[in-house]
């Protein structure tokens, strides 16, 4: 009975497949994008979300073996639709095609596309019987990318240096303005992963100096790591990352937050150790961590001593004795001034932490304990504001937590509470559910003490960070059919004491509404509308008195968006946006229109877009997701008058070699400089180009 089944659904499944072409060896991120999220910001950390993102693409979850954590973990299916898929395995036994998904209940086509770049049947058959070596050189999966870009307007960083009164020469970037990055990585899922990435940003200066830790390029990871190796669950060396829990003390790894998903994305999972390999410069531990699996526990330990980069200052105490202390930290990676330059690796961090993990028989029940110590070279000591008294100080901090999961029928119960040196704590607990097929709830608390401090936490939060605030988050999601779609999420939010650019404690709402219409196979149609309201201070106004007056501010974010497919080779994609910002009696308004044409003829694509403008200010600056290369995003904040268009082509020599090429400009009607400061360009224009090559071993 279960070859006819799969038989009949791989007949369906062709068909639809004809209309829609399917490609596992590539995410299409600008759908997850815009799903997940839903309105794009600049104080988002999108690369290193990606990388999670990527983690979990290149070590995809096979079918028959995966726990009910590893399919929450990538925030495609609802509590109904993973409840379905394990009552079907229970029922029918292991999946023997792909295709059998179709006939699990609740999985429509759409969700089964998400889903499929994620999973795989496939074992490998002698694959394991190899020797290691054999494996490695034999890889299929293995590729090195290398990438170059540059803004072709000469930036004022870019110009000769000044002579001011004084004499001195102002400061000018050492480097020239090329962008240089290159990833090397082999690996094979669930058995090892080893790899490097270097960068090297605009304005650095491509040198070998060992005094100013320069060698050649100013970024450089690199990662090493086994899985399964007996009762060692994972053994990892160089940089990694890690997440348990909620992630109030490890959020690494592939998290989200609010977005047009109302339902899957405020839970976090606890993936464990991986591997890091992306060029952000800060967020990872460098060292040895380790996984020891023990019938239902699981125990890691966590080794890192990685360089920051710093201001640290010297000063005399009361006895005239110099006291060296670490001001700030660092967080751009760039090297650029000889100011940037002398930041460079002058801040050593220590972190010996680790984590317990008990998982019921039936996967149905997860407990843990999480904790960490952080140590400093040198004491932190912050340049004393009102906001940041709060704010860790001092040479060290530990902090631990407690974490639960808990599955009952379509209910998914979680939550983490975690406890810092200074006494401050921070809570996170909620449930999702499905309430009946067509009906999702999402519910969650979370409470984040202002003096709680985690270095490494990523929980879901209004704040960048999880400290100082309040909130309680609700979401629905309701979907009769597959054509029709509607979500909804309500959040209200308080902060109890101060913080930047808000000098009372306040409080505010966030609420986002998205419909969704699919008539066919070929034509998408969605609409979004979303305010938010928060505090901060009245200090621009005339008669101005007091930083101490807060006011309300709104805004209002609108967008209509519609895809349509051609056929096979040509889609369109037509988006109307905008925005109105209220704050202090003014009112400000901003939008812009987008047209896209894409072309995919399998061996070579191209994508192109044309963007319209018109913004009062900063507040109603404009996002849109911009399709790049491979594995590099692009999100521009449109402001100000102007237009902007791109095209990007993608053409695959040969099995081994594929090469990408992007062309952007951005022209602005109501200005003649571009950008402060250094990176100030004289004129209306920026103009940018993208080249990449990646060659892929053993194809």
């Amino acid at each position: 009975m279960k070859k006819w089944i799969c038989t009949y659904l791989f007949f369906i499944f062709w068909t639809s497949l004809v209309a829609q072409t399917y490609r596992k060896d590539e995410i299409n991120i600008e759908k997850l994008i815009e799903e997940l999220f839903a309105m794009q910001q600049d104080d988002v950390d999108f690369e290193n979300m990606y990388e999670g993102l990527l983690q979990v693409f290149l070590n995809p979850i096979h079918l028959n073996k995966a726990t009910q954590e590893e399919l929450k973990s990538i925030y495609i299916l609802n509590p109904y639709q993973i409840n379905s898929f394990f009552e079907y395995k229970a029922a029918f036994g292991n999946f023997i095609s792909i295709y059998e998904l179709q006939a699990i209940p609740g999985f429509d086509l759409q969700t089964i596309y998400k889903l499929l770049p994620f999973v795989t049947l496939e074992d490998g058959s002698d694959y394991g019987n190899r020797s290691f070596w054999k494996r490695v050189v034999n890889e299929r999966d293995a590729y090195f990318i290398f990438r170059q870009n540059r803004v072709w307007e000469t930036r004022r960083g870019f110009t000769a240096p000044d002579t001011l009164s004084n004499g001195r020469v102002t400061s000018r970037y050492l480097g020239d303005p090329n962008n240089l990055y290159g990833r090397f990585r082999i690996q094979h899922s669930k058995d090892y992963s080893l790899g490097f990435t270097i960068d090297k940003d605009p304005g650095e200066q491509f040198i070998w100096d060992p005094d100013t830790k320069r060698y050649g390029f100013n970024f450089f990871s690199y990662h090493f790591t086994l899985y399964n190796q007996k009762k060692w669950k994972t053994i990892t060396a160089g940089d990694f990352q890690a997440q348990f829990g909620q992630g109030l003390v490890y959020g690494a790894g592939f998290s989200v937050g609010k977005g047009a998903e109302t339902i899957t994305t405020i839970r976090r999972s606890s993936i464990g150790l991986r591997p890091y390999t992306g060029a952000m410069e800060f967020g990872f531990f460098r060292g040895l961590g380790l996984t020891y699996q023990q019938k239902n526990i699981d125990i890691s330990l966590i080794a890192s001593h990685a360089p920051r980069d710093g201001n640290v200052q010297v000063a005399l105490d009361t006895l005239e004795q110099e006291e060296i202390f670490i001001s700030s930290l660092q967080l751009s990676g760039l090297h650029r001034t000889p100011t940037e330059t002398a930041y460079k690796d002058q801040v050593r961090e220590s972190n010996f932490g680790g984590n317990i993990q008990f998982n019921s028989l039936n996967k149905q029940f997860q407990i843990g304990l999480n904790s960490l110590y952080t140590r400093f070279n040198q004491p932190f000591v912050r340049n004393p504001q009102i906001y940041n008294q709060f704010e860790f100080s001092g040479q060290e901090n530990h902090i631990h937590s407690g974490y639960f999961s808990y599955n009952i029928q379509n209910y998914f119960l979680f939550g983490e509470t975690a406890i810092s040196k200074s006494g401050g704590m921070g809570s996170v607990l909620g449930v999702m559910s499905s309430l009946s097929r067509s009906v999702d709830l999402s519910l969650l608390w979370r409470k984040f003490d202002r003096n709680f401090h985690t270095f490494y936490g990523n929980s879901f939060s209004e704040n960048t960070r999880p400290i100082n605030e309040e909130g309680i988050y609700l979401g629905l999601n309701f979907r009769p059919n597959i054509k029709y779609n509607w979500s909804i999420y309500y959040d209200q939010f308080k902060f109890p004491w101060i913080k930047f650019r808000t000098y009372s404690p306040s409080k505010g709402y966030e609420w986002l509404t998205r419909f969704t219409y699919r008539p066919s196979k070929a034509v998408l149609l969605f609409f979004q509308f979303r305010e938010e309201s928060k505090a901060r201070n009245i200090s621009e106004t005339e008669n101005f008195q007091s930083t101490y007056q807060i006011s309300q501010g709104k805004k209002w974010n609108y967008v209509a968006n519609l895809d349509f497919k051609i056929n096979e080779y040509w889609s369109l994609k037509s988006r109307v946006m905008g925005s109105r910002f209220e704050f202090n009696n003014q009112i400000t308004k901003g939008f812009a229109i987008s047209q896209d044409l894409n072309a995919d003829f399998q061996k070579w694509r191209v994508s192109m877009r044309f963007v319209l403008f018109d913004t009062d200010d900063y507040d109603n600056r404009q996002y849109i997701y911009e399709r790049n290369v491979l594995w590099a995003f692009s999100i521009p904040a449109l402001q100000g008058q102007g237009l902007r268009y791109y095209t990007l082509a993608q053409y695959q020599i040969n099995q081994k070699l594929t090469l990408w090429a992007r062309f952007s400009r951005t022209i602005y009607t109501d200005r003649e400089v571009i950008g402060s400061g250094l990176q100030s360009i004289q004129g209306n224009r920026q103009t940018e180009t993208i080249f990449q090559l990646r060659y892929q071993f053993n194809r």
